[in-house]
């Protein structure tokens, strides 16, 4: 999959300094910010990807960066709750066998645009679009007045086609970026899952600690989140998986304040490795987040706390 970054200046870039020209291909092509990259956002992605092999196009997910509602929302004073960092997010796309991704930087000048400006410049102008395919409930453009009928007005005018994806239910349930985040909010890490497709990811560089853990017989690495407005589900102790060299290890990982060694603190993530021993400082690190196995807690020493760490890791143990 080729990434294209997009700005108002009409730059284009593959990684982070190769210039590379976009050309008006004929294309099928889906636009939304796509956070978490859910079930249901597969399905709409999967059915652009079949029209573009039906009809010989080029498949093209068109995105933002940041996210929309970091520049919507005035000043943001908590973190915007992001199932997906950009890098997250483009590893999710990568398996969805698309052709092209373009990342549209969006600014506080690029939210004015009108959608009617979106479609008929970037869209169908810049990306050559054929076949535009969106979710029910999609709405772009400023103050979000694109609908399907707008595009289904160009599209006579522009000469391409519109297809509307239909809601996805599982179990009668609805899909949604704000009902996951919820549900891993309420630490149903099994159920988000289910509803996301895949494992929730936490992605973050590995920083130096307070080795507490090493003097117990529990080394863990300590990570900062590579992106602040990262979702960190609720606190407690989780059962993950991380990949080393290649080599898939479990893990038992702390999300919290650590309250055993601190009244009040900022929250911390770690996470005891099972079978690994090395040095990570520096390394980014990406863990799957697999089962919420129970609440942060204060111990009354270290011994305690020591107890129940081999407890929870002989019930990580027991998972496959």
């Amino acid at each position: 999959m080729l990434v294209i970054e997009y700005d108002n200046q009409k730059s284009y870039r593959y990684g982070p300094h190769t210039p590379v020209e976009l050309l008006p291909l004929p294309s099928a092509v889906t636009v939304g910010s796509y956070d978490g990259v859910h079930r249901g956002h597969r399905r709409i992605i999967a059915r652009m990807v079949a029209v573009a092999q039906s009809l010989n196009l080029r498949s093209v997910v068109v995105t933002f960066e940041p996210h929309p509602r970091s520049v919507l929302g005035g000043e943001v004073s908590a973190p915007l709750g992001l199932l997906t960092t950009l890098d997250e997010k483009i590893d999710l796309l990568v398996g969805q066998c698309v052709d092209l991704l373009v990342l549209v930087r969006f600014t506080p000048d690029f939210a004015l645009r009108s959608s009617d400006d979106f479609i008929r410049n970037v869209l169908v102008g810049l990306l050559g679009a054929q076949s535009i395919i969106i979710g029910y409930d999609h709405a772009f453009g400023r103050d979000r007045s694109g609908s399907s009928q707008t595009l289904e007005s160009l599209g006579c005018e522009l000469g391409f086609a519109v297809e509307v994806v239909q809601e996805v239910l599982m179990d009668n349930q609805h899909f949604s970026s704000t009902r996951i985040r919820k549900l891993l909010e309420a630490g149903m890490v099994e159920e988000a899952n289910a509803f996301l497709g895949s494992p929730y990811m936490i992605t973050g560089v590995v920083v130096d600690g307070e080795k507490r853990g090493r003097e117990i017989g529990f080394p863990t690495v300590n990570l900062t989140l590579s992106d602040k407005n990262k979702l960190l589900p609720r606190s407690g102790v989780y059962f993950a998986r991380t990949q080393l060299n290649g080599v898939s290890y479990r893990a038992l990982m702390n999300i919290g304040v650590r309250p055993t060694f601190f009244s009040e603190g900022q929250t911390s993530i770690e996470a005891h490795i099972l079978g690994y021993s090395g040095n990570l400082y520096g390394s980014i690190i990406r863990f799957s987040l697999i089962r919420y196995i129970r609440a942060e807690k204060k111990f009354g020493n270290l011994d305690e706390l020591k107890l129940q760490i081999e407890k929870d890791k002989k019930t990580v143990e027991l998972y496959c």
